[in-house]
């Protein structure tokens, strides 16, 4: 089970890291490709941190009628077929969708754009931080906030200085894997954003392009993806491991 685990990955090393690894790295298909990538992840990941963490703070220090169902469907994407997660998104805010005309009308066009990329990974990706988050909001020892509260700190000072550092481990473990899931996605963002160079194929995306092509760059950016994946576990493991 282990070779069977490792052989393809080393076999997409060897193939990937050869002489013309740098040269191919370097050309501009490539170095636009990994720019959208870099982009777009970079801005789902703050945006996941700006819209879930409230709540996940909900979430974890509230419990209210429905809280079980909601949970669940916020978790839904985890399982949900990305290729599902992007016809959804496509019928929802595609031209022919239920917010399409009215976006339409004002102007908007999201569907085939830069912006339907970072949907996407927003849609397949942002889970992942919220499971994090939760869970760490939850392992905060809520006596320590109340003897804050006790010597005169405000809830958001509480928040500042107790809440968020203790919580800190949990949120940075979750942001690494949902950058990483968001740098991954494939199905959701060919079905709503599509593949146009330099606008919204990302790596995943350039690397089945250049399958009916030209194998080099395939087998290049699989290989970045192979260290980026490995790097990626090895700090969650870090993290973790720091965080017990």
């Amino acid at each position: 089970m282990t070779a069977f685990l490792l052989l393809p990955t080393l076999v997409l090393l060897s193939r990937g890291l050869n002489a013309s690894f740098l040269p191919t790295l370097l050309s501009p298909p490539v170095t636009e490709t990994l720019r959208v990538s870099l982009w777009t992840t970079s801005l789902s990941a703050l945006l996941t941190v700006l819209l879930v963490t409230p709540v996940a703070f909900l979430l974890a220090r509230f419990d209210f009628r429905g809280k079980t169902v909601l949970e669940t469907l916020l978790d839904l994407p985890i399982v949900l077929p990305p290729v599902v997660a992007g016809l959804g998104l496509l019928l929802t805010f595609g031209r022919s969708g239920l917010l399409g005309a009215p976006l339409e009308i004002a102007g908007v066009n999201l569907a085939f754009t830069p912006a339907a990329v970072v949907m996407a990974q927003l849609f397949t990706a942002s889970p992942f931080y919220l499971r994090a988050a939760r869970a760490g909001f939850s392992a905060v020892d809520q006596d320590a906030e109340q003897a804050a509260q006790t010597d005169g700190a405000s809830r958001a000072q509480v928040f500042r200085f107790i809440t968020w550092p203790l919580a800190f481990p949990f949120l940075l473990e979750g942001l690494v894997l949902t950058w990483a899931r968001a740098l991954g996605e494939f199905g959701a963002t060919i079905l709503f954003a599509g593949s146009l160079q330099g606008r919204t194929r990302t790596a995943t995306l350039a690397v089945y392009a250049a399958l009916e092509s030209d194998l080099g760059p395939a087998l290049v950016l699989s290989a970045v993806m192979v260290c980026v994946a490995f790097a990626v576990l090895l700090i969650v493991r870090t993290l973790a491991a720091r965080r017990d």
